[in-house]
């Protein structure tokens, strides 16, 4: 059997966009300091091509694992071609993740490699010491600041060539074996999600996976070479990685990536960019609904706004309505690769509804007994599609996690809740158990309880997500601390702060004699607000 992606990886597709739209523009990059950087596909490949040479030089080849510390980028973008067109692994990491959290990731992963930025420098250097990184870091200097942007376009200028090299004695030589590639089902990435257990699972993408999102998100989207698809999104994230950047690949449209999300910059981003389909999230739309509004708000060239379930009716229609646009509603997860569940690209759409399964997906709402509920009914929300080619192929070194998640016959168990009706339009009711959504990312409750748990002064911990206006949920924490513990809220939020990236610490802490409980003594979460 033959699928849409066949044999082709995710380097013979970008191979394919250079050879078909070699003179168009690939990427714009919006520096957060003004700074404005284009390249044609054929421009943006002479950076891949050194980057692949300084990587094969030192060693990195097919199955190293490269962890990746870098922020929205060209150089992630080039970072991540030229590694997965070694056949080696790509492990993208979140640019706020702290060392404690590094440290569970690279351990995970038996991390070989990490290219970073030089603020990530010293962190690597510790974890290095540690043996959490076998053979070397390599920090790419932030030539940004330092370069106008027409000279990114000389080819002479190093790109990944021009670092810093801690590299270990044990180091391997330069990869001298001949390079014939990966297979589209070799892996391409490790994309580590918080899920809602304490340790982050790293889910293993393949290359077939990068292909299989870059078709469906040019069909969702109906993308066309003539496109600018403009988005904020991390660039670690699948979000970016398996919508926007495989889509842009695929159709030969141009990426506008910025730096940082900036609500006072956003609309007007995307007027002067001329974008016209656009990625946006909840707390994106109502931080750009607190702007002052303007007469040149509906002025634009968008056609299709991407966007992320959930948010209120009302905020909705306003944000239709004053900014001329119309949302594509979806729903998906990283284990799922791309949107299970869309607005269709053209005709009817039912908001709230998530939409419809995409192509190549069959989704069912399933009891807890395993079976198959019809309309109406209200379940978990399971997925159907093929592992390793429409499905994540599972999740590293955690097989009892992997059969968890996928069952023999190709359903992934999404842990959501959701129902259908009886035209088949899907609706979403809630998050998996334990997991907070806070400004378009995910935080595992679990993970924070731990770490409170850890803390000698505090008996007991509880997290849970609490409504926020702008950013969905906030973080908040409850703590039950040992008896006669001198304990305050500054000393808590500020030990978070030493092990946690900034959007997890909690932004609530409350003290506690003690925990509601069910009968097996457990705290009971639903009596927590």
């Amino acid at each position: 059997m033959v699928d849409i992606v066949g044999t082709t990886t995710f380097p013979q597709m970008w191979d394919a966009a250079v050879r078909c739209a070699g003179d168009r523009v690939f990427l714009a990059f919006l520096h957060s300091d003004g700074t404005r950087l284009e390249f044609t596909y054929r421009e943006f490949d002479k950076v891949v091509s050194r980057t692949v040479s300084h990587l094969s030089h030192l060693g990195i080849g097919h199955g190293s694992m490269v962890a990746m510390q870098l922020c929205n980028s060209p150089w992630f973008i080039s970072c991540l071609i030229g590694i997965t067109k070694l056949g080696a692994i790509a492990v993208p990491v979140g640019p706020g993740a702290t060392g404690t959290e590094l440290a569970g990731i690279y351990a995970t992963c038996d991390a070989q490699w990490a290219i970073v930025e030089s603020i990530h420098v010293d962190t690597h250097k510790e974890l290095r010491f540690q043996g959490l990184i076998r053979h070397g870091i390599i920090c790419v200097d932030d030539l940004v600041s330092n370069v106008s942007g027409d000279a990114y376009c000389d080819t002479s200028i190093p790109v990944v060539i021009g670092v810093s090299q801690y590299a270990s004695p044990d180091a391997p030589p330069p990869d001298t074996r001949p390079n014939t590639g990966p297979t589209s089902d070799d892996i391409a990435e490790v994309m580590f999600t918080s899920g809602t257990t304490a340790a982050p699972k790293g889910v293993l993408v393949t290359h077939a996976n990068l292909v299989y999102s870059a078709h469906v998100a040019t069909w969702q989207a109906s993308l066309r070479p003539d496109d600018r698809i403009f988005t904020t999104m991390p660039a670690c994230h699948s979000n970016f990685q398996l919508v926007a950047l495989t889509g842009a690949i695929l159709s030969g449209a141009r990426l506008v990536l910025s730096e940082k999300y900036s609500a006072s910059r956003f609309w007007s981003q995307i007027r002067t960019e001329k974008a016209t389909v656009i990625q946006l999230t909840a707390m994106m739309a109502r931080t750009l609904l607190l702007q002052p509004s303007s007469e040149d708000d509906s002025t634009h060239n968008v056609r299709e706004t991407l966007y992320f379930m959930p948010l209120p009716d009302a905020d909705k229609l306003e944000f239709e309505k004053r900014f001329g646009v119309r949302f594509m509603n979806s729903y998906g997860s990283t284990e799922s690769i791309c949107w299970a569940l869309t607005d269709p690209p053209v005709g009817e759409r039912k908001w709230p509804s998530v939409g419809r399964p995409a192509l190549g997906y069959e989704v069912s709402i399933v009891s807890p007994e395993g079976d198959h509920l019809p309309a109406g009914s209200l379940g978990e929300i399971w997925v159907k599609g093929v592992p390793g080619r429409t499905l994540m192929k599972g999740y590293l070194g955690n097989d009892q996690a992997t059969h968890a998640a996928l069952t023999e016959d190709g359903w992934l168990r999404t842990s959501d809740t959701g129902y259908y009706d009886e035209q088949g339009w899907f609706y979403f009711v809630d998050r998996a158990r334990n997991l907070i959504k806070r400004g378009g990312e995910n935080i595992s409750a679990t993970e924070i309880e731990t770490l409170l748990n850890s803390h000698p002064l505090i008996k007991e911990a509880a997290v849970i997500g609490v409504p926020d206006p702008v950013r969905d949920q906030a973080v908040k924490a409850f703590i039950q601390p040992e008896s006669d513990a001198e304990l305050d809220t500054a000393d808590v939020a500020s030990f978070c702060s030493m092990h946690l990236a900034s959007f997890k610490v909690p932004q609530i802490i409350e003290f506690v004699e003690d925990f509601p409980r069910t009968a097996s003594m457990k705290i009971e979460k639903r009596s927590l607000s």
